[in-house]
């Protein structure tokens, strides 16, 4: 892996196919941490290991203490028919993105540049700003819950006096900053330490369930119609619950600093390992909770609005799952919010490039990087303390958005851009756009409802 000197980026309508492959690095690739860093390059297999972990990290959010709940409302078969799909759902989407960033035959070329390069300036303007404000919210939102989870971790389970919010949230939201502003290496290392317990955590609680299992209700048939309308609403709460697309740009240009021309298959083979890990750990930990806490026990909790794991203490009466909860939510949100801030910061970089007219000078690759990143820690921090009900809203209302990049922009350009062509008349590009579609309209759905 070379090091290379920072370049500017060149505008979206220079790039062509005749271009070679190598040319001057674009100011993301320029940037990378792994490319920039002093010392000798780690290994493409423990890159490949970090980013596996990293990419879990980004999918199991917060929300894992709710998806249970969620994703077990319609009973044991419409269950059990989302378990089956989303494993090729999540692969095949996100292997498609990837593939869509490692296509450019500019390397260190991000998202935001190559949908200029293939859509043009205006249609890649559009896409890098829908990118941001898809993004962006969710890191907001894991300010604050990052906030109210150690805040009520340290007064209801510690048993410590409040400490003022404005001091909480800041000292919490500059600590993970600071993993970001460190580089991407040490991003990497900070999630593998967090990932690896809440994988354990979540075996542990999958495990611990099991003598508690019971069918019940849960496995009355229901309708061919109520069957499909309960897949038809689950797969949107499974999509978002495994998605890592925000940091797929950023990890694909990772492949391409550690495998060169075998980037996309390093990418697909990475993609492979994250949808196992997702699909075993967390759909597990899912049945379990399901399975344990049947048809009544799922109603209840809903009705209560509380995590998974906090009505299982009280259901089971053992606290100790009641103290797990908080540590499982903390490990998820840091290690989401590291994915989620890649995208953000991506898309942030992104618009500010292509709002510049051509004369003026682009901006220095240190200098826009700082910038956004004290954007994006003012503005956390003010949603932290300030707790907005809006933001719950604005991120339901990203969520077409998100899918339709993630699973109906790849395929588009399957069709359209001549760097892809090989992909194009396989079985995969229909079924990844028909599940875009139904999880696109799902959303839609409960959004109206």
């Amino acid at each position: 892996m070379s090091r290379t000197p920072a370049g500017r980026t060149t505008s979206a309508g220079a790039a062509t196919a005749a271009e070679p492959p190598v040319a001057a690095p674009s100011a993301p690739e320029a940037a990378a941490p792994d490319a920039a860093a002093p010392g000798a390059a780690p290994r493409p297999a423990a890159v490949d290991t970090a980013w596996t972990i990293s990419l879990f990290g980004t999918a199991v959010g917060a929300g894992i203490l709710f998806l249970p709940i969620n994703a077990g409302a319609g009973g044991l078969w419409p269950l059990l028919v989302v378990t089956a799909l989303i494993g090729p759902m999540t692969y095949l989407s996100h292997r498609a993105l990837a593939r869509f960033v490692c296509a450019s035959p500019r390397r260190g070329e991000d998202i935001t540049a190559v949908a200029r390069d293939c859509f043009g300036d205006g249609a890649g303007r559009v896409i890098t700003v829908l990118y941001f404000l898809a993004i962006y919210p969710i890191v907001l939102i894991y300010g604050v819950g990052i906030t109210n989870t150690v805040d009520s971790l340290l007064v209801n389970q510690l048993g410590l006096p409040p400490v003022p919010r404005v001091l909480l949230s800041g000292v919490l939201i500059a600590a993970m900053m600071v993993v970001m502003v460190a580089g991407q290496r040490i991003m990497l290392a900070v999630t593998q330490w967090l990932v690896y317990p809440l994988i354990l955590a979540l075996l542990g609680v999958t495990l611990y369930l099991i003598p508690s299992w019971h069918v019940g209700d849960l496995a009355a048939v229901p309708s061919a119609g109520d069957l499909a309308a309960s897949v038809w609403l689950v797969i949107p709460v499974l999509v978002f619950a495994f998605n890592h697309s925000p940091a797929v740009s950023q990890f694909s240009l990772a492949m391409q600093r550690a495998h060169g021309d075998g980037a996309a298959e390093a990418a697909s083979r990475v993609l492979r390992r994250t949808t196992a890990l997702l699909v075993v750990f967390t759909m597990g930990f899912v049945w379990s909770c399901v399975l344990a806490l049947g048809a009544d026990g799922l109603a209840g909790a809903r009705e209560a609005n509380l995590p998974v794991l906090s009505h299982l203490a009280n259901e089971l009466g053992n606290p100790l799952i009641g103290y797990l909860g908080p540590a499982v939510a903390i490990a998820a949100i840091v290690s989401s919010f590291f994915g989620h801030y890649l995208g953000a910061s991506e898309g942030a970089a992104g618009i500010v490039r292509g709002l510049l007219p051509a004369r003026v000078p682009q901006p220095r690759e240190r200098t826009l990087r700082g910038g956004i990143a004290v954007f994006v820690f003012l503005t956390t921090w003010l949603a932290a303390v300030l707790n907005p009900s809006i933001l719950g809203l604005i991120e339901s209302l990203a969520g077409p958005v998100i899918a339709a990049i993630l699973y109906l922009m790849p395929m588009y350009a399957i069709r359209r851009v001549p760097a892809l062509a090989p992909y194009r008349g396989r079985l995969s590009n229909v079924f990844v756009t028909v599940a875009g579609i139904v999880a696109i309209s799902g959303i839609l759905f409960s959004l109206i409802g």
